[in-house]
C-alpha cells in the first residue's frame, strides 16, 4: 500500500489595498494557473480522496478552480494550514485517516517548501533541485510514501515523484 501527498501552493493572489492577508483573492493570472493545475491533476490521474484547504480566500479560490475537474472530492477547511510552519502541517497530515490514500493539501509558503524538504528522502533529482530553488504559487509537489498510515509519515520518509509548476507545463512564468 502506498500513500500519496499532493502539496499544492495557492495560485497567485492579488494585493488589494486595505484587504487583510486572510481575505486576499486570486489575481486573474492565479485563476488561470489554478485551472491549469486542476486540469493537470485530472489528466495525470492525481485525483485526491480528500482535500484539506487553508481558510484563506486565495486557497479557497484555488480549490474552487481545481475541484470542478476533479469531481466529488471531500474538502475540509483547516485553520491550522494558514501560514503554518512545517511541524504544524505535518501534524495535520498525520491526523488523516488511513483509508485516505491520496491527500491534497492547499496552503502556503514557506511552510510547504519546509514540509516538502522535511519529508523528501529520495526522488527525482531534477524535481528536488527545482523545489529547492523556489516553490512558486500554484506549485505542486507529489510525494509518495511506502507506508500504511499517515501517522507514520516523518522526516525523509517520502519520495518526491515530481514537482510541477504552471511554467514547467508551458503556462506562464512562476512566482
Amino acid at each position: 500500500m502506498m500513500l500519496r501527498l499532493l502539496l499544492l501552493r495557492h495560485a497567485k493572489a492579488a494585493w488589494p489595498p486595505g484587504v487583510l492577508d486572510l481575505d486576499r483573492p486570486l489575481a486573474k493570472r492565479g485563476q488561470e494557473a489554478a485551472l491549469v493545475m486542476g486540469n493537470y491533476l485530472r489528466s495525470e490521474r492525481l485525483e485526491p480522496d480528500l482535500a484539506i484547504v487553508s481558510p484563506a480566500r486565495r486557497t479557497q479560490e484555488t480549490w474552487e478552480h481545481v475541484q470542478p475537474v476533479l469531481g466529488d472530492v471531500e474538502m475540509r477547511r483547516d485553520g491550522r494550514v494558514y501560514e503554518a510552519p512545517a511541524g504544524r502541517l505535518l501534524t495535520v497530515v498525520r491526523e488523516v485517516e488511513p483509508q485516505i490514500r491520496t491527500l491534497l493539501v492547499i496552503g502556503h509558503n514557506p511552510g510547504f517548501e519546509e514540509l516538502a524538504r522535511l519529508l523528501i528522502g529520495e526522488g527525482d533529482m531534477d524535481s528536488i533541485l527545482r523545489l529547492g530553488q523556489k516553490y512558486p504559487t500554484a506549485g505542486l509537489a507529489v510525494i509518495d510514501f511506502d507506508l500504511e498510515s499517515w501517522e507514520d509519515v516523518g522526516k525523509k520518509s517520502g519520495r518526491l515523484e515530481r514537482f510541477v509548476t504552471p511554467n514547467s507545463l508551458g503556462n506562464g512564468e512562476d512566482d
